[in-house]
């Protein structure tokens, strides 16, 4: 992972362009991580795991749930809707 200032991203922004093709660039702005350039590959890979694994999250809350004996009208009637 290659890093680079704030400065030096703006000045050379057409050349971060093409090296985060290769490998993700980060930025930092006074000596902090700010932002992370990458090609949209790898960004819809990183989204589908996080939705992925948000999907097991709730996929879980639901089993418990279930297993509790919650249903969706008792959910409705804990909700007041």
């Amino acid at each position: 992972m290659r890093y680079v200032s704030a400065t030096e991203a703006k000045q050379n922004l057409a050349t971060l362009l093409d090296a985060a093709q290769r490998e993700p660039i980060v930025i930092r702005r006074q000596k902090r991580e700010i932002a992370v350039v990458l090609p949209p590959g790898e960004y819809e890979r990183l989204r589908a795991a996080n939705v992925a694994d948000f999907q097991r999250f709730c996929d879980s809350v639901a089993e418990n749930a279930a297993a509790r004996g919650m249903t969706e009208e008792t959910l409705s009637e804990i909700l007041g809707v």
